[in-house]
């Protein structure tokens, strides 16, 4: 019951519009609640309601305006001398603010007993308002919230081209999984054509499998697992119809597969890698074991092959071939930079990748969806 409330609540949207007004709301009462102090909370509550507008205005000003106009495309000669003038315009409309709806309601209500304060506040208009002292206290006070509120701000807007500058690198990374992937198969597909092979048809099948779960069920961040592993299940199939029996493959798991969460397509680069690199340098027997262990949301996959000529290390991938281990060391240290560990061993006559990482866990899945995964894996 409190999983369907919780995720009830978190589907709740508080529309833009409201969720700056409320903030605004809360912003208000507590500068009210600082400024009682001074006097006490429902005056203070009054006097600021001339004030909110103004920094209100202040801050949509610098926020919406002069930052994105300025600040974010480099002209910056242009955003200092308007944020110059936003300054000098809210911090005299303060003052003025202060002393036409303020300062004459105090002396009003409240028992102010100081004689110079009085007469300070007899002066001409115009006297009062370039009165240097309070333009100073003015400055601190229109600022002090706006700067606070700005800083939260600019921290979202960094947080959010931040984000989508790592949504645009992850897509451009899995978008080269696919044609990486395609081209291998199809030179596979190619090299059985040539020789006529009756097990074409079914490379052609398992092919077109794999490129349905690509295409329609890994543009999502994260998939089943259990979906994941099968997908590569199916992959080694495919590989083995074209190595036949001279290829010794062992794909063992062990755990639980189920309700937990894995970014598509990261496993599919290690074992493209065992089968690129171990089988087809080679022309005599060859093998490769691919274990999966899961225990808990902790995942590791050991992919080891032998090694016919040695292969570069971790550091040097970086620097040649070897699309898909690039690619996958990246997505991993995008996805997974705390919560993952890549081992790349390169013996004389073995090369062994072992991958450690803690998955997320599925909260809750509807009996109808969950048997409805189920008979799609097992179909």
């Amino acid at each position: 019951m409190n999983d369907v409330i919780d995720s009830r609540l978190r589907n709740i949207k508080i529309p833009r519009v409201y969720q700056h007004v409320l903030f605004w709301i809360a912003v208000y009462f507590i500068i009210a609640g600082l400024y009682s102090i001074q006097t006490n909370f429902w005056v203070s509550l009054r006097n600021n309601l001339f004030f909110m507008p103004v920094q209100i205005a202040y801050y949509y000003a610098i926020a919406y305006w002069v930052i994105p106009r300025y600040l974010f495309v480099k002209q910056y000669l242009k955003f200092a001398v308007w944020l110059l003038v936003l300054v000098i315009v809210s911090l005299f409309t303060t003052r003025a603010v202060g002393l036409l709806f303020v300062n004459p309601y105090l002396i009003r209500v409240m028992p102010i007993t100081d004689i110079d304060y009085i007469k300070y506040n007899q002066q001409p208009f115009l006297i009062k308002l370039f009165d240097t002292q309070s333009l100073v206290n003015a400055l601190k006070g229109v600022n002090l919230i706006i700067g606070f509120v700005l800083a939260i701000k600019l921290f979202k807007m960094w947080y959010e081209r931040k984000q989508a500058a790592l949504e645009a690198e992850l897509s451009a990374l899995k978008a080269q999984v696919h044609p990486h992937f395609l081209f291998n198969t199809l030179n596979n597909l190619y090299a059985l054509s040539l020789n006529q092979s009756p097990k074409s048809p079914h490379l052609i099948l398992g092919l077109s499998d794999i490129l349905r779960y690509m295409l329609y069920e890994c543009n999502a961040n994260e998939v089943l697992l259990e979906k994941e592993i099968f997908m590569m299940q199916q992959y080694v199939k495919l590989e083995k119809l074209r190595y036949e029996d001279r290829i010794d493959i062992n794909f063992t798991i062990t755990g639980d597969l189920k309700n937990k969460l894995i970014a598509p397509l990261l496993i599919l680069p290690f074992i493209e890698n065992a089968f690129k690199h171990g089988t087809s340098e080679k022309t005599g027997q060859v093998w490769i074991n691919i274990d999966v262990s899961i225990t808990g949301n902790h995942f590791k996959l050991k992919v080891a092959n032998n090694n016919p000529e040695r292969q570069p290390d971790e550091d040097q991938l970086a620097g040649r071939g070897h699309i898909g281990l690039k690619n996958v060391m990246k997505r991993l240290d995008l996805l997974y930079p705390a919560t993952s560990k890549l081992k790349i061993m390169n013996e004389d006559e073995t090369f062994l990748i072992v991958l450690d990482m803690d998955l997320n866990m599925v909260k809750q899945l509807s009996k109808q969806k969950q048997i409805h995964e189920n008979a799609r894996i097992d179909s």
